[in-house]
């Protein structure tokens, strides 16, 4: 079981930064993957970035070069954003994925926060 604490959405201004933070607990030691997703009004989720526990990042083209995707050694996930387009105006969730393996078969579970809104707008 792991439970995921989101904090840090807001409103900004275009070209402004915001950074997300997100609190894992439970099994830790069984999360291989965390990452952030976003999904805007009518629109659906969509994948921004990830970070594997060796610390190995992976971004969405649209916020290459914007974003920062990050942990602590306290397992706090953090997604650093800079020079925000009012297109990055979305309800932002944290996710987590668990890794078990049962009898030598390999079983996973995706873990979701509650969300945070970020608008971007002037």
């Amino acid at each position: 079981q792991v439970q995921l604490v989101e904090s840090g959405g807001g409103l900004v201004q275009p070209g402004g930064s915001l950074r997300l933070s997100c609190a894992a607990s439970g099994s830790i030691f069984s999360i291989n993957v965390m990452g952030w997703y976003r999904q805007a009004p009518g629109k659906q989720r969509e994948l921004v970035a990830t970070i594997t526990r060796g610390g190995i990042t992976n971004y969405a083209d649209s916020v290459k070069g914007r974003f920062t995707i990050s942990r602590d050694s306290a397992d706090t996930l953090y997604l650093q954003m800079n020079s925000l387009k009012p297109e990055d105006t979305a309800a932002y969730y944290c996710n987590a994925r668990q890794t078990v393996t049962i009898w030598g078969k390999v079983n996973t579970y995706d873990y979701w926060g509650q969300g945070t809104q970020v608008t971007v707008s002037s």
